[in-house]
């Protein structure tokens, strides 16, 4: 069985007390395997707020796989930024910027998208195409194959075109070929999910909103993604659920669930 918790963009330094504890109660109720935690970790990656941002994720009871995002290095210490920007996110989060967590039905890569020469837009250059595009090609055929990004691969409204990930075109025509079977990112607080289309496998861009943070979007609640996966859905069938915070009951409520069918080879 696999189920899986997606949280993205929690802007430590203007996380919510009642939320924090709402979505660990909902993680000692789900029991996640694992936790993925798709950048935007701080909200000026200070060192105070990963501290935090860490305590709080290892509350969520199951390892994590972080990926940083744009928020997550230094924006006014000009000279850490450019010689060390990710100093504050390894020492939260291990030296791995991109990491990988593989089980027998599940295979989930790490990509980061940010640069240090970039304030808020990501990309992913050719090398890092080819190396997510090599674990894909190994997978078995059993493993749902899903790759971590923080900026979106596929937007939903005209306004988040600007945030587009930089090279993901090139990118998801090699990881569909691969066999991903999902891409999952934040940045623009934004839940949805979302088939791509014209590649040559089905793939489904997997958005995540904001977890924790007062920062949400146009008024929306805060919300996770739980995904589940082999025993913990239907034979061949992923379950991916958007779950909100409501303040009535001071709980995250499932409100949404997408079924879909990835492709086996």
């Amino acid at each position: 069985m696999s189920v899986l918790l997606q949280i993205s963009d929690l802007h430590f330094g203007t996380e919510q007390a009642p939320v924090m504890e709402a979505l660990v109660a909902l993680a000692r109720q789900q029991r996640p395997e694992l936790v993925v935690l798709s950048g935007d970790i701080t909200q000026r990656a200070r060192t105070v707020q990963f501290q935090a941002a860490r305590a709080f994720v290892d509350r969520l009871g199951a390892p994590v796989l972080a990926i940083p995002g744009n928020h997550d290095i230094p924006l006014f210490n000009l000279w850490a930024r450019l010689h060390h920007p990710y100093a504050q996110h390894t020492a939260a989060f291990g030296a791995e910027l991109e990491p990988v967590h593989a089980t027998p039905d599940l295979l989930v890569v790490g990509v980061n998208t940010t640069r240090a020469w970039r304030h808020k837009h990501g990309e992913v250059s050719r090398q890092q195409i080819d190396r997510v595009a090599r674990l894909l090609e190994g997978a078995s055929t059993d493993q749902l194959r899903v790759v971590v990004v923080h900026q979106p691969v596929a937007v939903t409204r005209a306004e988040d075109v600007q945030n587009l990930l930089r090279g993901h075109e090139a990118a998801l025509r090699q990881w569909a070929a691969a066999g991903a079977d999902m891409v999952m990112g934040g940045h623009i607080h934004l839940p949805y999910v979302m088939p791509l289309h014209d590649l040559e496998r089905p793939v489904w861009a997997v958005q995540a909103g904001t977890a924790v943070s007062s920062r949400v979007r146009n008024g929306l609640p805060n919300s996770i993604h739980l995904l589940r996966w082999g025993a913990a859905s239907t034979d061949g069938e992923c379950r991916i659920e958007q779950w909100d915070y409501a303040s009535a009951e001071q709980a995250f409520v499932q409100v949404r669930c997408t079924a879909v069918r990835p492709a086996r080879r």
